[in-house]
């Protein structure tokens, strides 16, 4: 199994950077930059790219609507170029509260605007001359779609370091889970339970991965538990559990929350409900404490490295390939030490 870690991204980057400089040192494979509504996350990886040596770098995520699919293609592809090919295109639908909200951008058809993005993308790095006509995109435009007809089907100027740069999706309904296994590389859900994964994602998957192409090779699936090998730190549950909480409780409006969903079929519908009901009530506090130890457990890498032994076993068993980990710890070196001591462990 990889080890990836997604960075800090709201102040002192460049202190991060130098932090993720030692995590290579230290046996990181992955390193995710995300992109909410923050800075951007390209200008990030492209600092990134000129400091490390090794180790991939990962958009976490860029989101499919405020980019058109060609320029989605031509970042990953400078991307990759400026990393000597460790460039992995993470993509992901967000939510209708950052992306139209944020962005004053139509929320709209996710899966199919993403199988074309993703389409478009593999035409741009194979360098073909640029035609599409889909249902949600159009190149070159013609007159009859509002254009000026002057537009040509255009093929990249450079000769991209890859033709397929590897393609990782956000996803976690079904048919988003079934699209990811269809035609990407990787797949990343939230809150992976290795317990319940193949009771909520098995059937999704497996109907992706009869349609799949198999020079795509196996699908990755990247878990992304919190991180913290040691004695005595079932404590720090109590630092995943505000996460929990904001997600099912206050990422989307109550009937429109995917996380609520996800807890929901692991078992924690009543439980999640709480949460949500707390949550959009204004008291976060009591939000996070009605969070189960149990889920926040069972979601995560706390405990006796014995122990931690057996649960990143039950996550390969489940399918998970990278353990995208957040280190519980004080400071940098103590992140480093933590991806150490797992790396002994994968």
């Amino acid at each position: 199994m990889r080890i990836g870690l997604g960075i800090n991204y709201t102040d002192g980057f460049k202190a991060t950077a130098d932090e993720v400089l030692d995590l290579e040192r230290a046996g990181l494979d992955i390193v995710f930059v995300p992109e909410a509504y923050s800075f951007d996350a390209v200008s990030a990886l492209g600092y990134l790219a000129a400091k490390t040596e090794r180790v991939q770098l990962a958009s976490g995520i860029l989101q499919i609507y405020t980019r058109t699919p060609t320029l989605t293609a031509m970042t990953a592809a400078g991307l990759d170029n400026v990393s000597d090919g460790r460039f992995i295109l993470g993509l992901g639908a967000s939510g209708p509260q950052v992306i139209e909200g944020f962005h004053g951008v139509k929320y709209d058809a996710p899966i199919g605007r993403t199988r074309e993005i993703i389409e478009i993308c593999r035409k741009v790095w194979r360098r073909e001359r640029l035609e599409h006509q889909g249902k949600f995109y159009t190149m070159p435009l013609t007159k009859e779609d509002g254009g000026t007809g002057l537009g040509k089907p255009l093929k990249l100027i450079n000769h991209p370091v890859r033709e397929r740069i590897p393609v990782l999706l956000a996803a976690l309904g079904q048919k988003n889970v079934a699209l990811a296994a269809e035609v990407a590389e990787g797949w990343q859900p939230i809150f992976f339970l290795p317990e319940k994964a193949k009771d909520v994602w098995g059937d999704a998957v497996a109907e992706g991965k009869a349609k799949r192409d198999p020079a795509l090779g196996e699908l990755d699936v990247y878990a992304g538990p919190a991180l913290a090998i040691g004695e005595n730190v079932d404590h720090l549950l109590g630092f995943v559990k505000p996460h929990l909480a904001l997600y099912i409780g206050g990422m989307g409006a109550k009937g429109k929350n995917f996380y609520h969903t996800l807890a929901t079929n692991y078992g924690y519908g009543a439980e999640a409900d709480r949460i949500q009901e707390l949550y959009l009530a204004g008291d976060k506090a009591a939000a996070v404490e009605a969070v189960p130890d149990e889920l926040a457990r069972s979601v995560s890498l706390i405990g006796p490295k014995g122990y931690v032994k057996e649960r990143v076993a039950a996550f390969e068993e489940a399918g998970a390939t990278v353990l995208n980990v957040v280190p519980i710890a004080e400071d940098a070196a103590g992140r480093v030490k933590q991806i150490e001591l797992l790396r002994e462990l994968v």
